[in-house]
């Protein structure tokens, strides 16, 4: 039995509009969710421009309404989370502990069993009599989605804020698991980050669960860097936008770390030009991470690798949905980490536009559709 509701629909030339989908009956191995709250980032505005018509959002947060016969780790009425980089388990990326970067079923890998990357495939929605694709496979800016199964964790706090659970989907994952996962910030380290959007107050929260010692904010805006403050930075630095690769924010970061630089320097501005930058504010033998996915050419100065240092480019905080999600939520329950905090505004699916615009200028560090 087919089911219709809302959902906003990227036509592919860089609008979109609320329209109704129609979805069908769970197959073996799918979970129908009532979506609640989805959070908003900027790679679903940059969905408006993929070239098709698809089904937005790849952040949210809902409840079970149907499973397939075969699903067993979730039940009706389970509040879930919803994950966006699906494991196959079998894969070698998988077995390997990469679970993110599947080479089965990622909508971000390419290559991965033909799927376009940033593209979903088709499978049990339609819109105007044909199939349509869900963003990275669950396609959450729509009252209910048809998602495979292990595209959902179920929440350990099943009470929780729907729109800070939604959160973790992606932007809280992805800095937390740079920090914790990917760079593993070693206890009383020094740390820079670049940037102090959603992404990074999570890079933030993370390294202050490492427990190093000093973290320092980099950014443009002084709002932003008095709400890294609150997140955990112990220092910040309010940075000249004329201030070429951040060079000479490089060389405060160096006077406030015994004149070697940081151990480790995350980049989440998505700047190409700054792609580079983290490589200035680490020492010797210190890692740079690169997590915003900047995916055009940068040009490096290769002196900035002298010497003995790292540079890594992660995707999605490297990681593994069933165990990470859980240990997310749990620092929340403990008050290690915020979540209510950051959600600046909440915003129905018909004020989407509205939502883009408080995004694209700044005014949010989180903006969530709820329903």
């Amino acid at each position: 039995m087919s089911i219709q509701c809302k959902a906003a629909i990227a036509k592919g030339d860089g609008t979109f509009s609320i329209e109704t989908i129609e979805i069908g009956t769970p197959k073996e191995d799918e979970v129908l969710v009532a979506i609640k709250a989805a959070s908003l980032c900027h790679t679903d505005h940059d969905s408006l421009h993929w070239g098709k018509p698809i089904i937005m959002g790849h952040e949210g947060s809902g409840i079970v309404k149907a499973i397939g016969k075969n699903v067993t780790q979730v039940k009706i009425g389970d509040a879930v989370i919803l994950n966006w980089a699906t494991p196959c388990g079998e894969c070698f990326q998988c077995t390997n502990e990469n679970e993110h970067i599947c080479e089965q079923n990622s909508p971000v890998v390419a290559g991965a069993n033909g799927y376009t990357p940033g593209h979903a495939h088709k499978d049990g929605t339609t819109w105007r009599g044909n199939s349509i694709e869900r963003s990275f496979n669950i396609g959450t800016i729509s009252e209910y989605t048809l998602v495979k199964e292990s595209a959902v964790v179920k929440n350990p706090i099943q009470n929780m804020n729907h729109s800070a659970a939604s959160i973790i989907s992606c932007g809280v994952m992805t800095g937390f698991g740079s920090a914790v996962n990917t760079a593993q910030v070693e206890e009383n380290a020094s740390a820079v980050v670049l940037g102090t959007g959603g992404v990074g107050l999570n890079v933030i929260q993370g390294i202050k669960v490492c427990k190093a010692s000093k973290i320092i904010a980099v950014d443009v805006n002084e709002q932003r860097l008095e709400m890294a403050l609150e997140f955990g930075a112990t220092h910040t630095i309010l940075a000249d936008r004329n201030d070429k690769g951040l060079l000479k924010a490089a060389e405060t970061v160096k006077e406030m770390t015994n004149g070697r630089g940081a151990d480790y320097a995350f980049e989440c501005t998505a700047i190409p030009e700054l792609g580079a930058a983290p490589l200035a504010m680490v020492r010797n033998a210190g890692t740079a991470v690169q997590v915003s996915g900047i995916e055009k050419e940068v040009l490096i100065d290769m002196s900035l690798f002298e010497w003995d240092k790292k540079y890594i480019n992660p995707l999605y905080g490297k990681c593994s949905p069933q165990k990470d999600f859980p240990k997310i939520v749990e620092y929340y329950k403990n008050g290690d980490i915020k979540l209510d905090e950051m959600i600046t505004r909440s915003y129905p699916i018909e004020k989407l536009e509205h939502a883009f615009q408080d995004m694209l200028s700044g005014r949010n560090a989180k903006g969530v559709i709820v329903f």
